[in-house]
């Protein structure tokens, strides 16, 4: 099993709750993109999502970004989420202007953090099978591809992905053992690459496809360029259980950045039933009492649930951005060569 540590701390740089406790906390991941632009009056493109807006109006998400950094976030992920390369060029872009804005996603994150001064990681978001079809899928699997043909849809956005500067790759929303598995063997080609696999979920124990998330957890610790396993976008009473399944199967760190407890209905595009109760960051507290190691949120989360979890996790003081040379995650410039 994997025996590390943090994945992007900096050597010598302790992470606490701040006031000079020394008592270790979580990195606080941002929340749901497409949330905080719906709240702005954005209207989301039918296909692409947030990512739509990213091409028509990118200041309004690096306006979200600097929202998020605000809150008290230090890990941003970008709006590449709904974003490969033959999406992008059915919506008429070429392929030149399809990679540029893959790459425009990652500086647009880093300008906010420029911005606001404010110190933060920055995550470039590939999103599973599911979101490229823009159906729900990603909650279900049951794509129909095998592992094969998954690795060869997903290998153009990650290979650009790799070359963009982002310190990690959040490779999120994965449904199935088949998609896990195929990030895998892209991985592999990837020696230096640094990234985080999260899953969504069905319940407590199972991804969305049905297969145990203990199972999930011992592919990837196998995997050296996974440096954290997680889960986003599900149910938050289901995470306290997902975390200790994960463990079962694997040492490494644990990400979790689920949604508001609301249900996604695809056929008619909006979500349904009530947020989770106890509160969000109530259970989030419980989550750090687990040991994971980043917490965040996903769909319906939006600024005002992250600076109330960073404020009940300490995590509103700022850290200073890692140096190229003192952080494995940033050699090379980014997350692979």
């Amino acid at each position: 099993m994997y025996a590390g540590g943090d994945p992007v701390a900096v050597a010598g740089e302790p992470r606490s709750s701040g006031g000079g406790s020394g008592v270790e906390r979580p990195w606080i991941l941002d929340g749901g993109l497409a949330t905080a632009l719906e709240d702005r009056g954005l209207a989301l493109h039918p296909r692409l999502w947030s990512a739509g807006v990213f091409l028509e109006r990118p200041e309004a998400v690096e306006a979200v970004h600097r929202a998020y950094l605000r809150a008290g976030a230090e890990i941003l992920i970008t709006a590449s989420y709904q974003m490969t390369l033959a999406g992008l060029e059915r919506e008429g872009l070429t392929r030149s202007d399809a990679v540029a804005a893959l790459r425009a996603t990652v500086r647009a994150a880093r300008h906010a953090c420029e911005h606001e001064g404010r110190a933060a990681m920055v995550a470039a978001s590939v999103g599973s099978y599911g979101a490229a079809r823009a159906d729900g899928s990603e909650y279900r699997g049951d794509y129909g591809l095998s592992p094969g043909a998954l690795v060869e849809h997903h290998r153009p956005t990650f290979e650009i992905l790799c070359g963009s500067g982002a310190e990690l790759l959040a490779i999120e929303t994965i449904p199935s053992l088949d998609e896990a598995r195929a990030f895998v063997e892209l991985l592999a080609t990837r020696r230096r690459a640094r990234a985080w696999i999260s899953f969504t979920c069905r319940d407590g124990r199972r991804l969305g496809e049905g297969q145990p998330i203990r199972e999930a957890s011992r592919l990837l610790d196998r995997c050296p360029q996974v440096v954290a396993i997680g889960v986003n976008c599900c149910a938050p009473e289901h995470v306290a259980s997902l975390i200790a399944e994960i463990r079962r199967g694997s040492g490494k760190p644990i990400v979790v950045y689920p949604n508001s407890g609301e249900a996604w209905d695809p056929a008619a595009r909006r979500w349904s039933g009530s947020a989770s109760a106890p509160s969000f960051v109530e259970l989030a507290r419980g989550w750090a009492a687990q040991g994971a190691w980043a917490i965040g949120g996903c769909c319906r989360i939006g600024p005002g649930v992250i600076r109330s979890l960073a404020l009940a996790l300490g995590g509103h003081a700022v850290r200073e951005r890692p140096q190229a040379g003192t952080d494995p995650t940033l050699d090379a410039g980014g997350v692979g060569s």
